[in-house]
């Protein structure tokens, strides 16, 4: 439950700090008086959005701090998954700063606004007087038979398996447009990779395919100058060979003088073995050289099939032809590897199903025990708010999809008087009928659901006399189990209250300012005998107020 609320800068609140106990609590004000404010701001605390427009002095920062103890509401999971420290004495804190950013804290660790707002869900409910329509919102009826069916934690389970399932759904449609589009490209795929087989690529190819061609269609030119360069080494009177080893043998003589000397012939004597070395390959070569058109014709037959793939596939080299080949490889092999995962998610997805009409039947039975203890207890509280020929009725059609909340289809029947024929509840409910309608099924939740603290806003509008009195007793009773906040007009409401707290307006220094505060006693009198007779108090409203209060 909220034990205390803590505002700064914030509308027209320039500061305010509000301890609450337990129990019934009321809150009173004129019209405009700020109670609105004091929702908006525990709204804010509560991760609803924020804008600059919040801010009293637009020059300083907006501080809303709400104080709740949550030592019996079994929160511990919600820290623990979140990664944030838990504390008995929870504290929540908003800050907007001039600039329009706003930051949010649970026990002082920062978190953003879906880790607050999922909290906030956990601790307070707040119900405003436009909220009625919710009753007529599949999902809030849904809420409602579920609540006393017990069904949260089949719907936990239920939940994730349609995760589960859909996603599955999702990777199976996708796996089975990957195998059509690969099936349509499937034949070009195949005539291209068989195409790339056959040329039989290798690294280093076509250089190796090209040399073998320039040397193959020169063969004339190579074989002159190798006949040259055999002749100027080997030539009786001027080959260099034979000069060379004369050189050498001048350096050899004057080698014992100088190791110097010695170093040089040393050299000369590497150059002419090197030299002689290189004589015999050229001589080798010359040797082995002949022509052969036929080899070359198929040399530059190999070399045109490369030229013809690369200008097909627009690619330089046979290196980027190899990686085309395992590219269209993986292409070809991937239909069968589709069809098997296709195989696979089809399975998954009917065992998911299986576990999910299991799921879903075990729901629908709840939600059926449920019905007749749900309408009794309508039935039987709203006569109480004079509505004593009301009657309820709960459709639960079974259906084949599956949706976020099982494969029932739920319909909300009402008949508010004798003799009428059940109706959709949002068409057939007057205004006052749907306050009461919603009193009625809060009440009812309040008994399976383990929500700390609800405020309700005004939900007494539209009614008086006899009925406030029942409404009052109804909200009462809900506190029994639950911290309960009721804003109202209606002094039959105030009355019951544990505690009461007055909203109202001050003017300080030219600046109108909204304050809060717990009334005791006699102040507590006259703010009922004001919501009686005005702000003229006479005797009998004070001895009428007495009289409600006792």
């Amino acid at each position: 439950m909220i034990t205390a609320l803590h505002i700064e800068n914030f509308a027209l609140i320039e500061k305010l700090s509000m301890d609450f106990s337990s129990g019934f609590s009321i809150i009173t004000g004129e019209t405009g008086a700020g109670k609105s404010i004091l929702l908006g701001a525990l709204g804010l605390a509560l991760g609803n959005r924020a804008d600059l427009s919040s801010l009293k002095n637009k020059e300083e920062k907006c501080i809303i701090e709400a104080e709740f103890n949550i030592s019996d509401y079994n929160l511990q999971s919600f820290f623990e998954a979140n990664d944030l420290d838990y504390e008995h004495q929870t504290i929540v804190r908003r800050e907007i700063l001039p600039s329009g950013k706003s930051r949010a804290f649970i026990n002082d660790s920062p978190v953003n606004l879906q880790e607050l707002q999922e909290l906030g869900n956990r601790l307070i409910d707040i119900h405003s007087q436009h909220q009625t329509g919710e009753l007529s919102e599949e999902r809030f009826q849904f809420a409602i038979i579920d609540a006393i069916a017990n069904n949260t934690s089949l719907l936990d389970q239920y939940g994730a398996a349609l995760k589960a399932y859909k996603q599955r759904q999702s990777d199976l449609a996708q796996a089975v447009q990957q195998r059509n589009d690969a099936l349509k490209e499937q034949d070009y795929n195949r005539f291209l990779l068989d195409e790339l087989v056959a040329a039989n690529l290798q690294p280093n190819q076509q250089a190796a395919l090209e040399a073998e061609a320039s040397k193959l269609g020169n063969v004339e030119i190579i074989r002159e100058n190798l006949e040259k360069a055999l002749a100027l080494a080997h030539d009786d009177r001027f080959g260099f060979l034979l000069q060379l080893k004369e050189f050498r043998a001048a350096l050899q003589k004057i080698g014992p003088f100088s190791a110097d000397y010695q170093d040089l012939a040393h050299r000369a004597d590497s150059a002419l073995i090197e030299l002689i070395d290189i004589g015999h390959d050229l001589q080798r070569a010359a040797d082995t050289l002949s022509g052969d058109p036929a080899q070359l014709e198929i040399v530059n037959a190999q070399l045109q099939v490369l030229y013809g793939l690369q200008k097909k596939h627009q690619v330089n080299d046979v290196e980027s032809l190899l990686a085309i080949r395992d590219d269209l490889e993986q292409k070809v092999v991937s239909v069968t590897d589709l069809e098997m995962r296709i195989e696979t998610l089809e399975k998954e997805i009917a065992s998911d199903e299986n576990n999910l009409d299991a799921l879903a039947e075990k729901i629908h039975d709840n939600r059926r025990m449920a019905v007749p203890l749900l309408t009794s207890q309508m039935v039987e509280t709203l006569s109480m708010l004079g509505m004593p020929n009301a009657r309820f009725h709960v459709e639960i059609t079974p259906s084949t999809q599956y949706f976020l909340h099982g494969k029932d289809q739920l319909q909300f029947l009402f008949s508010a008087n004798k003799g009428s024929d059940f109706g959709l509840l949002k068409k057939v409910a007057s205004g006052g009928e749907l306050s009461r309608i919603m009193l009625a099924v809060k009440s009812i939740l309040a008994q399976y659901a383990s929500l700390p603290t609800i405020v309700f806003d005004e939900i007494d509008s539209g009614v008086s006399g006899e009925i406030a009195n029942k409404m009052a007793e109804i909200m009462k009773g809900m506190s029994a189990t639950m911290q309960v906040f009721a804003i109202t007009h209606l002094p039959q409401v105030a009355a019951k209250g544990d505690a009461h707290y007055k909203v109202f307006k001050t003017v300080q220094n030219g600046t109108t300012h909204s304050e809060l505060t717990l009334l005791t006693g006699e102040e507590r009198v006259i703010e009922i005998a004001q919501m009686l007779s005005g702000a003229a108090v006479s005797d009998s409203a004070i001895n009428h107020a007495r009289a409600l209060l006792n």
